[in-house]
């Protein structure tokens, strides 16, 4: 699907075909959300299907992590018509922060930070990312948040995988996410039969069989 194109008929998630795969090798995500952003309507049906189960909810604030989870995030936040408030890597704010250790998907310890003025006690917040794998980002970003006082009201991303992180906070938070459920096993195997319209480049982008997987 080019990006300029808009179905007649937009079933649930068609705009998740726009995502590009992986050409660069396994040191990179294994798939570009980032090219549905490009596209109008999908960014606009794509931040619509996010907030649709909030709607309702008491919301406060909405929190973006670093750094694909600012698009997402603000949009959001306008969308609902809320504050927006950031979770940054450690060292990229230059005002009193509150810091949090986490393990990334690489299973790295990294340092999340965030400004200690914007969370406050009873404070409830929806967190957004842009895609949840092992969910140990998201996991450290709850718990900055709950230990400013805040109350996560839900969490959002493109796609939470069904993986233990994932379905641990599946399990915990409300959550939404973009995915239609015949499309899960597709996106838990880090393959989609969407890919194959995109013309080949290197191995990395043929169907992967077993590989390790490297994203967000």
């Amino acid at each position: 699907m080019d990006l300029k194109t808009v179905p007649a008929s937009r079933e649930p998630g068609w705009y998740l075909k726009l995502m590009a795969p992986n050409v660069k090798g396994s040191s990179y995500a294994w798939l570009d959300p980032s090219r549905l952003y490009c596209h109008s309507q999908a960014l606009l049906d794509c931040v619509e299907d996010l907030v649709q189960r909030f709607r309702d909810d008491a919301i406060d604030l909405v929190v973006g992590i670093d750094a694909m989870g600012f698009i997402l995030g603000a949009a959001i936040a306008v969308t609902l018509r809320k504050g927006f408030v950031t979770i940054r890597k450690a060292g990229h704010l230059c005002v009193e922060t509150r810091t949090q250790t986490y393990r990334d998907y690489t299973d790295c310890e990294k340092v999340m930070e965030t400004r200690t003025d914007a969370i406050s006690p009873g404070v409830r917040v929806l967190l957004v990312d842009q895609w949840v794998e092992t969910g140990g980002t998201m996991q450290g970003a709850i718990q900055l948040v709950e230990r400013q006082g805040g109350v996560v009201a839900g969490i959002a991303a493109i796609c939470m995988e069904d993986s233990d992180g994932g379905s641990w906070l599946k399990s915990r938070y409300k959550w939404s996410h973009c995915v239609p459920p015949q499309l899960m096993p597709q996106f838990n195997a880090h393959w989609l039969d969407s890919f194959q319209a995109f013309p080949p480049s290197l191995p990395s982008q043929e169907q992967p069989q077993g590989h390790p997987s490297h994203v967000f």
